[in-house]
């Protein structure tokens, strides 16, 4: 793959980016409104937006109604197209990438399936994924503002490395510097969790919500925290990880090699496990799983009762650590929250504290394309952080 200049703008501080963010979040938005989300004066405001608008990053909207009388408004927006990024899920057994604009636009997407967990296997996967996207672009590849990689486990963010991913069996794998060689572009691994929190952020609750979690249920169980203006990191990277509180069965056996934990008996493949066991079948399906479920079969219900109750008690456990507004359930588990509804709601209302009952609980189906989608909003979000050299203030 050729060499592509990242397209991103020069921002010199970080007010300077918060301004552009608000405009991405909350576009068409005035000036005047800016300066009120943001506590920044207009004088700021404009000298902030105006090298945007003449590098084609922002637009100005026609007169629209006016704030004081004589005084016309006139909104700005982010120009859609102005930036694109490549967003890569990596599973266990696929990848799925996507080709995201600065509108939240998916303007690509191709599925491809993995061989091997092999490093090297996924990472030939991943460059050819990301290159027949590239070449999709055609004239807009100089859009281009880099890659992000969402991978599920332990990701140090700032050095590009997965430090500990039991569903590839991966430990310490520089995957960003490996990728960036090979593309040509900059590449940000995330944890697939912390990027769909990312996501919600600039497009989803969070644009209304001063504080969410996103819970994901399906192969894992995980949780991305935003709270005080920014998603959670962790001081040593590792942050909303409640698929492994200890709240499960002591003899649970977890995928990372723990007993007890909440992924051990709520993910898919535990529930599928518990289902084979109580039938002694070891062929038997997810599907197969559910149908039973559905039919009224005894170890397929106790299996779905089982992850709702652990659920529900890490969700009331996350809730109660730091209260937020809302919750968004989600993932492709979230498919049969019916069979396991009830008992999660039971566990919800007899852990979670006081007050903290009254957070929103939504429930939504996400699939692999938003995964993708929340890799490619990382990456946007990296390129416009404040850049080293920028103009001051």
């Amino acid at each position: 793959m050729s060499e592509h200049t990242a397209r991103r703008p020069v921002l010199g501080t970080a007010a300077s980016a918060e301004i552009f963010t608000r405009i991405i979040t909350h576009g068409p938005v005035s000036r005047l409104d800016i300066g009120r989300l943001t506590g920044l004066s207009q004088a700021k405001v404009t000298k902030t937006v105006s090298p945007l608008i003449a590098d084609g990053f922002v637009t100005v909207g026609e007169h629209a109604e006016h704030a004081f009388p004589g005084r016309p408004v006139r909104p700005l927006s982010v120009v859609p197209r102005s930036m694109i990024a490549v967003g890569v899920k990596v599973n266990a057994d696929e990848i799925f990438a996507v080709t995201v604009s600065l509108g939240n636009e998916v303007i690509g997407s191709t599925r491809r399936r993995l061989t091997g967990h092999a490093p090297e296997t996924t990472i030939t996967a991943i460059v050819k994924s990301v290159t027949a996207l590239v070449d999709q672009l055609g004239d807009d590849a100089r859009f281009l503002t880099g890659v992000g990689v969402s991978v599920s486990g332990d990701i140090d963010t700032a050095d590009g490395i997965v430090r500990d991913s039991p569903l590839l069996g991966w430990t310490h794998v520089p995957l960003g510097s490996l990728l960036s060689e090979r593309l040509g572009l900059p590449v940000i691994v995330e944890n697939d969790v912390r990027a769909l929190a990312k996501s919600e952020q600039w497009f989803g609750v969070g644009t209304d919500a001063d504080s969410f979690a996103i819970i994901t249920i399906g192969a894992g169980i995980g949780c991305g925290i935003y709270v005080n203006g920014d998603v959670v990191v962790g001081a040593h990277g590792v942050a909303g990880e409640i698929g492994h509180l200890p709240l499960g069965p002591s003899d649970a056996l977890c995928v990372c090699g723990r007993r007890g934990c909440v992924e051990a008996v709520a993910s898919s493949h535990a529930i599928r496990d518990a289902v084979c066991q109580g039938h002694d079948d070891p062929t038997l399906t997810l599907a197969d799983a559910i149908r039973l479920a559905h039919e009224g079969d005894p170890s397929a219900v106790d299996a779905f009762e089982r992850a709702g109750t652990a659920i529900g008690a890490a969700v009331a456990t996350t809730v109660n650590l730091f209260g937020p507004e809302v919750v968004v359930i989600a993932g492709e588990g979230v498919m049969d929250y019916d069979l396991y509804e009830r008992r999660f709601r039971e566990e919800f209302l007899a852990h979670v504290f006081g007050t903290a009952a009254n957070c929103r609980l939504i429930v939504r189906r996400h699939t692999f394309v938003d995964w993708a989608r929340g890799a490619a909003v990382a990456a946007l979000r990296e390129a416009i952080s404040v850049a080293p050299g920028g103009p001051s203030d």
